[in-house]
């Protein structure tokens, strides 16, 4: 298997402050990730990378056998499928679930006055099918619930048949029968073995879909544990990443945590 993610002492800092600090970390194909950690662990910040939405300060970061800095992230972002809260405030309110989807193709958040192929058209629709939404695919972006907005990005991420997909906090915001129906439908996308590689944020266990198979904890910018994820969700581990003594259980396929006491 060949590296979709090979990151080399990456770290990040801003305004003086190191938001990731000598991060280590290899992702390959087939793999399922989640990068769990509390606020301000640099999870966000890691993915951005992975996205090619940000280069780090030190260190090198390979991404889809490419170095960021020595190509054109413009080129490199369409081979890359992303799902998250700051991409969906780019969606005008007006759009149309179908083109929400659609301009994807283009790298775009609003149809202007570009064309699209039918075979283009299709695809869109195959996904929201295969999301749940095709019944709404005439209906204003603005009007769905967080619920319903989550999977027509998860759909809009796919729609260029990336190499990596990633989500950060799919399941922010949602109710328990929306986390259920969505970490559900994930967990179908990880058993698939035509999906790309997956890479997930999270700061709950039990948002992780079963199926994934490696997790990365973050604190303060740096490496608490990588690995396959029983290895990696340990007491130990999340206790030390979340810095609280924590009972961790694992039934069903479905992670959960709670403080002990």
């Amino acid at each position: 298997m060949s590296d979709v993610l090979e990151f080399a002492a990456v770290s990040v800092v801003r305004g003086g402050k190191t938001l990731l600090d000598a991060v280590d970390w290899q992702v390959k194909e087939g793999e399922r990730w989640v990068i769990m950690g509390p606020n301000g662990a640099g999870k966000t910040t890691l993915l951005q990378i992975a996205g090619g939405r940000m280069h780090p300060t030190r260190g090198v970061a390979g991404i889809l056998e490419e170095v960021l800095g020595t190509v054109d992230v413009f080129e490199l972002r369409p081979r890359i499928g992303l799902a998250s809260a700051a991409l969906a405030n780019q969606i005008p309110e007006h759009e149309t679930v179908l083109n929400v989807v659609l301009t994807a193709s283009y790298g775009m958040t609003g149809r202007w006055r570009e064309k699209y192929e039918k075979l283009d058209e299709r695809r869109a629709f195959r996904l929201l099918h295969d999301w749940g939404m095709s019944t709404f695919m005439n209906r204003n972006f603005a009007s769905l619930s967080e619920g319903e907005r989550k999977r027509v990005q998860i759909a809009r991420a796919l729609m260029t048949d990336p190499e990596l997909l990633l989500l950060d906090e799919p399941a922010a915001g949602l109710d328990l029968a929306g986390r259920e129906d969505l970490v559900a439908r994930l967990s179908e996308l990880a058993a698939d073995e035509e999906a790309p590689a997956m890479v997930l944020v999270t700061h709950h266990l039990e948002e992780v879909p079963p199926g994934f198979t490696h997790a990365l904890l973050l604190r303060d910018g740096g490496v608490v544990a990588s690995g396959p994820i029983e290895e990696v969700f340990t007491e130990e581990n999340l206790s030390t990443a979340f810095d609280v003594p924590l009972n961790v259980q694992h039934d069903g396929g479905r992670w959960s945590a709670t403080a002990r006491r």
